[in-house]
């Protein structure tokens, strides 16, 4: 039985950036690590996938990414592994936590590759592990290729003929205006509003800090702005980024309404339209976290852990990082977890000395 003060699930940006701080506070802590080798968990995702941040907001604390503009995914993912390197992080990979469960002698962290004692648990896992699919997904005729954006990595994996998109957010369009080089697509979904700048222009490059400045200190749970405009967002999704209606227009895809169902196993629209010709379905309906092997009462109704600026509510010790919205519109961003983990650090901190301190002398 291994045995440390804090144990650190997933080493993603929120774990490593969480990792940072605990290493410079020299805690007793050890971040594990379910993927063979730290980043891909970015390795996973489509290939042309590209941040919307600048280096600047697209660093962690304490070395700076080495790139000139917004980093490609493979960008992103080399650098969270030379992040780990650098700053001598004990990152164990290939360590797949099993159950997380607590008893009298604190937190028991199972994994694939032994066990861990530890006195805090920091949650890191991600915010997208498990796909969401309509219910009437598998209703659809066998022969329709049916694929989610999680699985999505290129167009070599799309069926000759007919592409269909479902869910029109940034990954959406993206995978939209990539297929459409090769295949017919449509795309599908409520348009979620757009950024009204090209953010890779210079306008954008000028206005970027502002909008970073809003979405860290402006818009968070604690002001009447920022709360509504996290419920906004939770309920209509955050608005396109980079992509523009003109650009998927101008590539020449189709645009149409909801998918709400099926007919002779074929996409069925809103307006009563069946989509005949469709060979291929991607899926982009969203994702949620895998917090299935956590064994202890803190989930709410819809399955959302209760928190407060991510440390729970309901079991001492143990914190979440990383989570849409946990305190800010930034929080899911690199920027926004830097100041989530440094708050989580803190408050770690006060509740080790506090266990440190005798129970007579208080």
């Amino acid at each position: 039985m291994n045995k440390v003060g804090t144990v650190v699930i997933g080493a993603g940006q929120a774990g490593l950036a969480i990792g940072y701080y605990l290493h410079k506070d020299r805690e007793d802590f050890v971040v594990l690590e379910g993927n063979e080798r730290v980043g891909d968990c970015w390795r996973q995702r489509y290939d042309s996938l590209r941040l919307f941040s600048l280096p600047r907001y697209a660093s962690l604390p304490g070395l700076r990414i080495g790139t000139q503009d917004c980093p490609s995914r493979d960008e992103m993912a080399d650098y969270l592994q030379q992040y780990a390197v650098h700053h001598e992080l004990p990152v164990r990979t290939g360590v797949r936590v099993t159950r997380l469960s607590r008893d009298d002698e604190g937190f028991l962290v199972e994994t694939t590759a032994g066990d861990w004692r530890a006195g805090n648990v920091v949650v890191a896992a991600g915010m997208h592990a498990v796909p969401r699919w309509p219910s009437f997904a598998d209703e659809l005729d066998p022969s329709i290729k049916q694929l989610h954006s999680l699985e999505y990595r290129n167009p070599s994996q799309l069926a000759d003929g007919t592409v269909l998109v479902v869910g029109a957010a940034n990954s959406g369009t993206d995978i939209a205006l990539e297929a459409v080089k090769t295949h017919r697509t449509l795309l599908a979904g409520r348009h979620p509003g757009q950024v009204p700048v090209d953010i890779d222009s210079a306008a954008g490059h000028f206005f970027t800090p502002v909008v970073m400045f809003l979405f860290k200190y402006v818009l968070t749970r604690g002001t009447p702005m920022g709360r509504k405009a996290i419920a906004n967002a939770v309920r209509n999704g955050l608005p396109l980024t980079r992509n523009k209606l003109e650009h998927l227009d101008a590539a020449g895809i189709e645009r149409i309404g909801r998918i709400e169902g099926t007919r002779d196993g074929r996409p069925l629209t809103a307006d009563g339209d069946v989509l005949g010709d469709v060979r291929t379905v991607v899926w982009c309906t969203g994702s949620d976290p895998d917090h299935r092997w956590i064994d202890l009462p803190v989930f709410d109704d819809s399955g959302r852990p209760r928190q407060e600026r991510g440390v729970s509510t309901d079991v001492p010790g143990l914190y979440f990082l990383g989570l849409d919205f946990q305190y800010a519109i930034a929080s899911a961003s690199i920027q926004g977890v830097d100041r989530d983990a440094r708050f989580l650090v803190k408050h770690l901190g006060r509740r080790t000395v506090a266990r440190a301190v005798p129970v007579d002398s208080r």
